[in-house]
């Protein structure tokens, strides 16, 4: 991380951070990717049961790890400020914090788990793989947390080419895994399903002992010294940490989870719709990894140039990065409806079912316009620390707008399914208005109060 002064420079060192970000965060979608269609080719109640559990696990880590995104805003401003020394405590403080809450989701699955599952109503044979899965899963819950706030901490210093790094390790790791442990390949047990939720925790532990290393052994990570001494817990420092980590976990929540509930509520479609909605949002998702990529880039760097009081180079970073989302949102969408029939071909080949997919993937090209918009301004009001009115906004556009707005399309018009998509793309449109206004706002009082705090 340094200072820029033009905007060659600023995009330039944008670029240079945004890249390792992309593929990592296309490599830990792929991670359950592999797990969905591995477990598909095995049988396809174990490909229903790990969907399924991967249903329940990924909003619930999206969210809990949402908090600890509170991280890379202090370390960034930390380092702004050039109060190294404080940064060490915050991310030892930020790890007791993360292993806290991995314990406590453990004693929730423990005591709950059963129970949840058979809310679901769900076969015998789909119910035993589910439950199997998200067991084997619970073993690499804490080393995942503890992951990604050192995650977090590289990312901050502006190392994300390291957690690139880590995550190409771990893609291949996870794979081999996946195939032994599914099929029972040498001395690996033939799990099905199940076998995924090992090969994962698995990987999650390799992710860890590297990240433990590279911390602890390379530069300029070891300058800072984390594992030197283990201070006590501090609650004002937790205090601070969920103050700004809770409303962004709920804020990620929300998105997230809203997802899910269209997938619920489409259940009263045919088997071929729901297929095909299943397939558009999946690589809908893929595309989403672009504007979650910049979100976190401008994190990080309106994060160093807030702490620095730079406020002008701050509001030049954001707004470079909307621009840049929107101009890869659009030319994502002309090849998207210029080769939606053949991305369709991706997941099926049957032809009913390729249709419908190919009308969905229209729908999100709408999605890439509005992310594009909403997920940068979002990370670079968390670089502002800014995060609790941008949770009111979310909840507002997804929950209160977006959701309502796509049931009544689909329920009291001929649109039907694809009245949720328009309802999801109403809702993030209204995001992104709500948050373009909040940035203005922000970016206005920290320009002419540049103490100002929120």
């Amino acid at each position: 991380m340094k200072q820029t002064n033009s905007i060659n420079q600023k995009l330039s060192q944008m670029i240079v951070i945004l890249m390792p970000v992309l593929v990592t965060q296309v490599g830990i979608f792929a991670l359950s990717f592999f797990d969905t269609t591995m477990s598909g080719h095995y049988s396809p109640v174990d490909l229903a049961g790990v969907a399924v559990g991967s249903s329940l696990w990924t909003p619930i880590y999206t969210g809990l790890s949402g908090i600890l995104l509170a991280l890379p805003p202090i370390v960034s401003q930390l380092m702004g400020r050039n109060e190294q020394k404080v940064v060490r405590f915050s991310v030892i403080q930020a790890a007791y914090l993360s292993f806290s809450m991995a314990v406590s989701l453990l004693i929730i699955g423990y005591f709950f788990l059963d129970s949840i599952l058979a809310s679901l109503g769900l076969e015998k044979a789909v119910f035993e793989v589910s439950y199997h899965y998200l067991v084997a899963l619970s073993t690499g819950i804490i080393p995942i947390f503890l992951y990604f706030v050192l995650r977090s901490f590289i990312d901050s210093l502006g190392q994300t080419q390291i957690t690139m790094f880590i995550t190409l390790i771990a893609i291949p790791i996870n794979i081999v895994l996946n195939y032994a442990l599914i099929n029972g390949i040498w001395i690996f047990p033939e799990l099905g399903g199940v076998g995924t939720g090992y090969a994962t925790s698995i990987t999650y532990w390799f992710m860890l002992f590297i990240a433990v290393f590279i911390v602890h052994k390379k530069q300029p990570f070891e300058s800072f010294q984390l594992f030197t001494h283990f201070p006590k817990v501090s609650w004002n420092k937790w205090k601070e940490i969920l103050t700004i980590g809770i409303p962004i976990g709920f804020s990620v929540f929300f998105e997230t989870s809203i997802f899910s509930a269209v997938t619920i509520l489409m259940s009263n479609y045919d088997t071929k719709t729901i297929a095909a909605h299943q397939s558009a949002i999946n690589f809908a998702s893929l595309l989403y990894m672009v504007p979650l990529s910049i979100s976190t880039a401008l994190t990080i760097l309106v994060g160093y140039e807030v702490g620095a009081r730079r406020m002008k180079d701050a509001k030049t970073y954001s707004w470079l990065g909307v621009g840049l989302a929107v101009i890869i949102a659009f030319i994502s969408g002309i090849i998207l409806l210029t080769f939606r029939t053949n991305i369709a071909e991706i997941y099926t080949k049957d032809l009913e079912v390729l249709h419908l997919t190919a009308h969905f993937l229209i729908y999100a090209i709408f999605f890439q316009l509005s992310d594009a918009i909403q997920a940068p301004i979002q990370g670079a009001l968390r670089g502002y620390k800014d995060v609790n009115v941008t949770l009111l906004m979310s909840f507002l556009s997804y929950w209160v707008i977006g959701l309502p707005s796509g049931y009544l399309l689909a329920t009291y018009t001929h649109l039907g399914p694809y009245g949720y998509w328009i309802g999801l793309i109403i809702g993030l449109a209204a995001g992104a208005i709500f948050l373009t206004s909040r940035l203005v706002q922000i970016q206005r009082k920290k320009f002419v109060y540049p103490h100002y705090q929120d």
